[in-house]
């Protein structure tokens, strides 16, 4: 079975399962609260994290260096922000997962390696051989 329709049918399950258990031990009220609670405090932190990886990629293309690991951290908070906007308590853990640089660079510290070792390879210079030609010997290329 594809894993996105495996995804779209067992999210929603999950979630309503959660919803009913947290809502059963806390109150109906309580839980839609800590819903948007968790959504507005995920975006506002999304937003900062998202700021200091762009801050950070800036400094990386002045050291004309490639920022992979931003670009990666960038489309993770951008993934992240969406979960916590999605209600839900499942969506909310792991859009907060992704958004906290310590599991971020746990998570993505595969694709970072694979980007390091493609630059380290990359020698800047060209080795050659070269010949001072006098005009006056009428020696030609």
């Amino acid at each position: 079975m594809n894993t996105v329709l495996l995804a779209v049918i067992l999210i929603p399950i999950v979630e309503i399962y959660l919803f009913i258990k947290i809502g059963s031990q806390i109150g109906a009220i309580n839980t839609i609260i800590l819903i948007f609670v968790t959504a507005i405090i995920g975006v506002y932190y999304a937003k900062y994290e998202g700021l200091n990886t762009l801050r950070s990629g800036m400094v990386q293309i002045i050291r004309n260096q490639i920022p992979a690991r931003e670009l990666i951290s960038g489309a993770a908070i951008a993934f992240a922000a969406i979960l916590l906007i999605i209600p839900g308590f499942a969506t909310d853990l792991i859009g907060f997962l992704l958004i906290m640089p310590i599991t971020r660079k746990l998570i993505f510290g595969k694709f970072n390696k694979k980007f390091e070792q493609k630059n380290t390879k990359k020698n800047d210079f060209i080795e050659g051989e070269f010949e001072d030609i006098e005009d006056d010997n009428d020696r030609k290329i």
